[in-house]
Order: structure tokens, then sequence, then C-alpha cells
């Protein structure tokens, strides 16, 4: 039996972590799975919610890490994880995407000889002034297996000089989150609640400092979201960073001028966030994982960024690459994505990921 610790830091990793330590319960005989949360992501309504929603064990171990800059944030969990590693003596640690707390547990792993597996292994945006490309492409370097998502995965690490026998393609382990969950979504009356059940709406998500923390790209979004919201009301979940931002910059009143047009709420758990869009026309969003989970269920998304790890939610999928320089080509993407809706979905992207990488951690090694 192998003791495996499942490393969760904040919201993006719980829906990849869940259906791990599902499969890993289910298969008590060969497993026996611990969770360990950072405490990177501190906020309640987005983090202790997404346990729950995702019926998540209570984590075995929380590091309490909380806020600070980068640097702090990966040195506290350094520091924090090592003697629970140190005691627990983990034939795997398991870690997923891009976050701090990803890197610093690969970081504190490698050097105590503990075997890591990094899940959502090989995406590039090619772009390093985001933190999560320089967490990503270290943590790959770090790791003993490399559990990739997509084939262009696997591509990105064998042209980094990654040996291909340390590679496994399982697929996309937030898929199986997805699919798992819809029928408990479809429980939660968020639509109603926001005035959206049974009309045609879009969806916005935003939150990247990138996007959020300067004046300029955020009133671009928001004068294209005025010209969308004309043609269909937009509800916005708004990050609590981005409500700051909102109000810091004197836009927040502009935002809520639009209603109901564009329907600013909080932040919602899984479930109802999951419900909301799974009924959307249109997706509007700076997320990694929302390109991917709209690819999987058909609906058409605007990424508002200048790039992105997941080019295969392009290439096979349902995503477009639109920026936030200006609002009129928003605007027109859009419309274009409303009037010319594409379907198309990557291989291996069918709910079952998460038993493929158990198997890949049960492989012999040497």
């Amino acid at each position: 039996m192998l003791k495996v610790i499942n490393v969760v830091g904040a919201r993006p990793n719980f829906m990849k972590v869940a259906p791990i330590v599902e499969a890993m319960r289910r298969r008590a005989t060969e497993f026996a799975p611990l969770v360990v949360h950072t405490g990177q992501h501190y906020d309640a309504r987005m983090s202790e919610a997404f346990f729950r929603d995702l019926e998540l064990p209570e984590p075995d171990v929380h590091l309490g890490v909380g806020s600070g800059t980068h640097a702090a944030q990966t040195a506290a969990v350094l520091e924090r994880f090592e003697p629970v590693v140190i005691s627990e003596q983990p034939d795997w640690v398991v870690v997923v995407g891009d976050v701090n707390s990803t890197l610093a547990c690969a970081l504190c792993c490698a050097k105590l000889g503990v075997r890591v597996a990094h899940v959502e292994a090989g995406l590039r945006s090619r772009d390093r002034t985001m933190p999560e490309e320089i967490n990503r492409l270290l943590t790959d370097q770090l790791s003993d297996l490399l559990l990739t998502p997509s084939p262009d995965a696997d591509e990105n690490l064998l042209a980094e000089n990654i040996p291909r026998e340390r590679i496994r393609f399982v697929g996309n382990v937030m898929i199986d989150s997805l699919y798992a969950q819809l029928e408990r979504a479809n429980r939660s009356r968020i639509r109603e609640e926001l005035g959206v059940k049974g009309i045609d709406y879009a969806v916005l998500t935003l939150h990247r400092p990138s996007n959020v923390d300067a004046r300029e790209p955020l009133t671009r979004v928001l004068d294209a979201l005025a010209r969308i919201g004309a043609r269909l009301p937009v509800v916005f979940p708004a990050h609590p960073r981005t409500r700051r931002r909102l109000e810091e910059f004197g836009l927040l009143g502009r935002v809520e001028a639009l209603a109901p047009r564009v329907r600013l709420c909080e932040p919602l758990g899984y479930l109802d966030f999951l419900r909301l869009y799974s009924g959307a026309k249109l997706v509007l969003t700076d997320s990694g994982g929302i390109q991917e989970e709209t690819t999987a269920l058909d609906i058409p998304c605007l990424t508002l960024r200048e790039n992105t790890e997941r080019p295969i939610t392009i290439t096979h999928g349902t995503n477009r690459l639109v920026g936030t320089a200006d609002a009129a080509t928003i605007t027109a993407a859009a419309f274009d994505a409303l009037d010319h809706p594409r379907e198309s979905r990557p291989p291996l992207w069918d709910g079952q990921a998460a038993d493929r990488i158990l198997n890949a951690l049960l492989e012999p090694r040497a």
C-alpha cells in the first residue's frame, strides 16, 4: 500500500485533488491518502466552501500559511511542510497545478529525497512574467513523475530534456471533477437567485494582476462588458482582489450602474458556479481552469489574456484568445462566438484521469 500526501493550496487545486483522493479512498487496498492544505488560499468563501462542495475530506494537516509575497509565501510553505513530510514518510507526494504551494512542496520533497508526482505537468504559456509559469517550469524539473493533461504538454517536457520515462499522459483530472459534480450542481438555485433562469446570459471571471491591478486594462474590460451586456446579461462574480481594485480605481459604481445588464455578485462556491456557467451562452475569463471546463462543456470561451498555457483549448476546444488591449476586439470576438459556436474536445478528457494517475503511481520504478 502506498502512503500518498496530496497537497492543496488554492482554489484551482481543489478540483484537481478531489477526484484523486476519492479514487484513492475507493482503492483503499492500494492507497492510504493524506490531504495537506497549505492555507495559501485563506478566504473561507473560496476555500472551505470548495472542500464542502467537492466532498473533499477535512485536511489531515492545515499549514495555515495565509497571504504574503511570492517569496514569503513559498518560504513559509517550505518551512511548515518539511516536518510533515519527515513525520509521515510518504511513498509519494502529489502536487497539482502551478501555485506557490506546488513549487514549495516539490522543492521540499526534492531536498528530502521523497518522490514527487506533478499533476497537470508540461503546461507552458511562454510568459515568464507570470509567477505561475516559473512555478510550472521549476516543479516539472524537480518532479519524479510528470502527469500531463494533453499531448502538447508531453512535447513541451521532451523539448526541455525531461526523460520520456518520467512522463505519463493521463488526461485532464479537472474534467473528472466537472463530470462528477454536474448532477449535484443541478440542485443549485443560483440561476434563479441571479435572475438568469430560462434566458441567454454570459459569465465573466477576472482576477489576474495583469488585468485588475492597473486601471487601464480593467477599464477596457468594463467597456467591452457594457457592449456585450446590451446583447445579453453578463453575470460577474467578483473575486475579492478584483472588487478591491474596482473600489480603489473608483470603478465599482460604474459596474453597478450597468445593472441589470451586468449583474455583480459575490464569489460563488464550486457547485453554484458550475451551475451558473454550465448554462451560459458565453464565458469570458482570465482563469486557466475555466478554459478547460468550458471546452469540456462545449461553451464558447474568450480568454482575456495575451497567452495561454492551455493551447489545446484553442486548437481542440471552444476557447479564443482575445487579450485586454482593446474593448472593440473583445466585443467583436464575443459576438462572433455567440453567432458561430464551435464544438471540439481533446483526447482523454473523459472523467477517468484520476484512475490513470493512480495507475502511474503504482508502476514499479528503479
